[in-house]
């Protein structure tokens, strides 16, 4: 019996290699992406980690993305290394210029690192979106096209604009509770393939009849 596609594998429809689930084209540690979480790039889906920049490992930070999460061509994820130290006179990097500049090197703790970037389960991030250092997005969160996610978006909230702001709630608050203590997301293949009709259904109200 067949209950979806691999989870393993690079694209989930062969015939659509635009999309990729993305866990399975990570090479970086401090990268962590959860199963069916797809990228969506005609121009090659599978160098999805050129899309997170500012990246480096001696800083520590990590992206991390849940399951299940729908990200758009153009997608940029900045990290922490994009940072310049502002305590001082000028924020000018001389240090990565070298030739006896980079005795002006700064430690870490005169950047404004932000911690690491979080997009939770669910999330639907649409085209040329950019999420800054630190930012967390909640799950079942959607971002509109063209938005710079500047601040943290709360869970089943859609959001939009530069700098991104809430434009609206997606359900009412019982129901993102419930959702939330739900954690679809997280059941076994077999059951999210036998609910398919409730979790896609307009009919909010089916989804609370799966027991």
């Amino acid at each position: 019996m067949i209950y979806g596609p691999d989870p393993n594998a690079v694209y989930p429809n062969e015939n659509i290699k635009s999309v990729c689930f993305i866990k399975n084209v990570i090479t970086r540690p401090n990268i962590i992406v959860g199963d069916y979480t797809y990228y969506s790039d005609p121009d090659g889906p599978e160098k999805f980690e050129e899309r997170v920049t500012h990246h480096y490992e001696f800083i520590g930070d990590k992206l991390i993305i849940g399951k299940f999460c729908a990200l758009g061509k153009g997608i940029e994820f900045i990290m922490n290394g994009a940072n310049h130290r502002m305590c001082s006179v000028t924020t000018y990097p001389f240090n990565i210029m070298w030739h006896g500049w980079e005795k002006a090197t700064p430690s870490l703790d005169d950047l404004p690192l932000k911690g690491d970037t979080v997009v939770g389960n669910d999330v639907w991030i649409g085209q040329n979106v950019t999420v800054m250092p630190g930012v967390h997005i909640g799950d079942g969160a959607v971002i509109a096209a063209n938005s710079v996610v500047t601040k943290d978006i709360p869970p089943y909230h859609i959001a939009g604009g530069n700098p991104c702001r809430i434009i609206k709630k997606r359900f009412d608050d019982e129901l993102i509770a419930y959702l939330l203590e739900l954690k679809w997301w997280d059941w076994p293949a077999p059951k999210i393939f036998a609910n398919l009709e409730a979790l896609c259904s307009g009919d909010l109200s089916k989804i609370k009849e799966i027991k």
